[in-house]
């Protein structure tokens, strides 16, 4: 099941306008067309982890589309790193495969700002070639919990505990984006480093959702364990005779 967050409604709107004042109808509508082009990107990113999960058996509840992009919500994170990381790859591998059938029909753009408000299918075709490599690229970004902050924990996970491997891909995320943040910020991308700001607190909010959740499985191990433990055997009764 796809749902919209109300906010992506809003950003549509907001696209559609900046296309009307920059190149009138046709611009709102091209502007609408590669709105809606890269958000099925997305969709298929997202659907890439989803059927990853289910095949291992992981439910699905639904995709999310927001304006920073899309959040597959599962069941549950398989233990298994192996798995984790599969899942985790499968969302960039379809990125990337698009980016591949895409170079092969049109044109590579010479610039990363080649296209700004497309005017035919070519454009969109390479304004969706560049999209897909950087939204590859962007989401293997070892920033926990996007994509590639999951495969280092699962890669971390081979080797030490699962909590401690959550641990240290959320230490890993917060460099990584207060650095980003920086950068963002003396560049001039404001967008960008609000996009720091949201995986800086969704990575630690994880962890220490990650962290309870162990602590309560502990608990209830332990209160099993008491609660079912076999009585010990008791003593023959001595007899006198």
């Amino acid at each position: 099941m796809i749902s919209l967050h109300f906010s992506f409604l809003l950003l549509l709107a907001y696209v559609c306008e900046e296309g009307w004042k920059e190149a009138g109808v046709p611009g709102l509508w091209w502007s609408a067309a590669i709105f809606l082009a890269v958000f099925t990107c997305v969709v298929l990113h997202e659907l890439g982890h989803s059927f990853m999960a289910r095949r291992f058996g992981v439910g699905v509840r639904r995709i999310l589309l927001m304006p920073i992009g899309g959040m597959a919500e599962f069941d549950s994170i398989p233990r298994k790193p192996s798995q984790e990381l599969l899942i985790a790859a499968a969302g960039p591998a379809v990125n990337f495969a698009i980016a591949a059938v895409l170079w092969c029909v049109v044109s590579f753009p010479d610039g990363w700002d080649d296209v700004s408000i497309p005017s035919s299918l070519g454009d969109i075709g390479r304004f969706l070639l560049l999209a897909n490599l950087v939204m590859g690229i962007f989401n293997l970004t070892p920033a926990f919990p996007m994509d590639g902050g999951r495969i280092l924990r699962a890669l971390l996970a081979l080797w030490i505990p699962y909590v401690r491997a959550t641990y240290w891909a959320a230490m890993v995320a917060k460099v990584v984006t207060v650095v980003g943040f920086a950068a963002a910020v003396y560049f001039g991308r404001y967008f960008t480093a609000a996009i720091c700001v949201l995986i800086f607190f969704f990575g630690e909010a994880e962890y220490r959702a990650v962290k309870r959740r162990e602590m309560d499985e502990a608990r209830l191990r332990e209160a099993l364990s008491r609660l079912y433990a076999s009585p010990p055997a008791e003593e023959p009764p001595v007899l006198n005779v």
